[in-house]
């Protein structure tokens, strides 16, 4: 005989029991509460100074107007993008090195 008991099922109050019938979800599509339409989140981007990364950070607004399954797709070519711009300012050279004033001593 086993001692573990199992879990009581938790619902809200009012809820039906088991999963909501077909013609529930065929009601919630007319009615206008089935998922929502994709939406601006409307999030400030404000710009680096770096047109590059400006350009990239714009970007993300495309996201603004896919589904969420689209969403993957515009992140990862910002953060292509973005990463790429960091890697060519680590290639740029960097000032010359200021001149030393105690010259060669020996």
């Amino acid at each position: 005989m086993s001692e573990s008991v199992p879990e009581p099922e938790v619902r809200a109050v009012g809820a039906p029991a088991g999963p909501p019938a077909p013609e529930a979800a065929d009601a919630r599509r007319e009615t206008g509460d089935g998922p929502a339409a994709p939406a601006p989140l409307q999030v400030p981007r404000t710009p680096t100074g770096e047109p590059g990364v400006d350009a990239h950070l714009e970007r993300l607004a495309d996201a603004d107007h896919l589904a969420t399954d689209g969403h993957a797709e515009v992140y990862e070519d910002v953060h292509r993008g973005l990463r790429d711009a960091l890697t060519a300012l680590d290639a740029r050279p960097g000032p010359p090195a200021p001149p030393t004033s105690y010259g060669n001593r020996s």
